[in-house]
């Protein structure tokens, strides 16, 4: 087995390119104020190209007076196509004002997030839901200088979500309308409260309550929801996602039936996937990717001593009719 390479440290560059190490950790962390001859800057930098050296983190901590890192707890969230594109923003913004994000999935019985943070020398930790005092002052006391909780700003509200969902629904004539629930219970809370909002505009147009259905990703089980709203005279279907939209999709055809026709079905998150179902889905988006780049502005700027204002990051959600509903 071949023994693993030798790492390249800041005392190889400074022997390659002939210059002291000071001068090597000056040209690399880029420090201001100091006057390094053009011709010496040219050579610490084609040796550290040729040796491909990688500054260590704690290296750079030293020379910053702190990390690079931000560190996203994700506790109990699911990790819908939305939020996904939230993550992947919120990362790539960060990149480019030279911060890296590392994620963590908080779940019970795993190690406390003021030990991941230390672990990975984290700046700053930022958070999708609100942080309990001793967790916020324990991650100060390991050295995170920027604790963010998010909270409602991340996202629109989820039962406004499910309000326009009825809405649609019930300005298009329909006057019994059903709910596609997630089976997995990760998604249980948005979902109650899209239904919230689902039912709050059922009661204000005098109409019944919604008729709420657990609904799978298979066909067979989306068919037995289908039949059950069909039994109770249900017309139209809103679904707490994408997926589960077009599984009811895959229901109906299970029957011999179509949406709108026999069943008009409205989804949420506009995954790409979205404008391809048959018919294609009429539903809810929402841009969680600005909310991430906005996020990514707040992040950095709290880290270098400004104010750290939280205004709505997201943008309303909006629907988008195609030929589902």
């Amino acid at each position: 087995m071949k023994p693993p390479a030798k790492r390249i440290t800041s005392t190889d560059v400074a022997r390659a390119a002939g210059v002291s190490q000071t001068t090597v950790s000056l040209v690399l962390n880029n420090k201001p104020g100091q006057r390094i001859p053009t011709d010496t800057r040219r050579r610490v930098l084609e040796a550290a190209r040729q040796l491909n050296y990688r500054p260590r983190g704690s290296a750079r901590t030293l020379a910053a007076g702190r990390s690079n890192v931000v560190l996203l707890a994700l506790s109990g969230m699911p990790i819908s196509p939305s939020v996904s594109g939230f993550i992947e923003h919120f990362g790539s913004s960060l990149a480019t004002r030279g911060l890296t994000l590392v994620t963590h999935l908080v779940a019970s019985g795993a190690r406390a997030l003021e030990d991941v943070s230390a672990a990975v020398d984290a700046s700053a930790v930022v958070g999708l839901e609100p942080f309990d005092e001793p967790t916020a002052e324990a991650l100060h006391q390991a050295g995170v200088d920027l604790v963010l909780a998010v909270g409602a700003d991340f996202s629109p509200p989820q039962k406004e979500i499910g309000r326009l969902q009825a809405r649609h629904l019930l300005d298009r004539g329909h006057r019994r309308i059903g709910y596609a629930l997630p089976e997995r219970q990760a998604f249980r809370s948005w979902a109650e409260e899209r239904l919230h909002g689902v039912l709050e505009v059922c009661a204000e147009r005098g109409v019944d309550p919604a008729v709420a259905q657990p609904t799978g990703l298979d066909d067979a089980e989306a068919a037995q929801a289908v039949a059950a709203w069909r039994r109770q005279s249900v017309t139209g279907v809103c679904a707490y996602n994408d997926e589960i939209a077009i599984a009811v999709l895959a229901g109906l055809r299970a029957h011999g039936l179509t949406a709108p026709d026999d069943l008009a079905v409205v989804g949420v998150d506009d995954i790409p996937v979205a404008r391809l179902a048959a018919p294609p889905l009429t539903t809810i988006a929402f841009d969680l990717g600005a909310a991430g780049a906005r996020l990514a502005e707040v992040v950095a700027a709290g880290l270098d001593g400004g104010d750290v204002e939280l205004s709505v990051l997201a943008p309303g959600p909006q629907l988008l009719v195609r030929g589902s509903a």
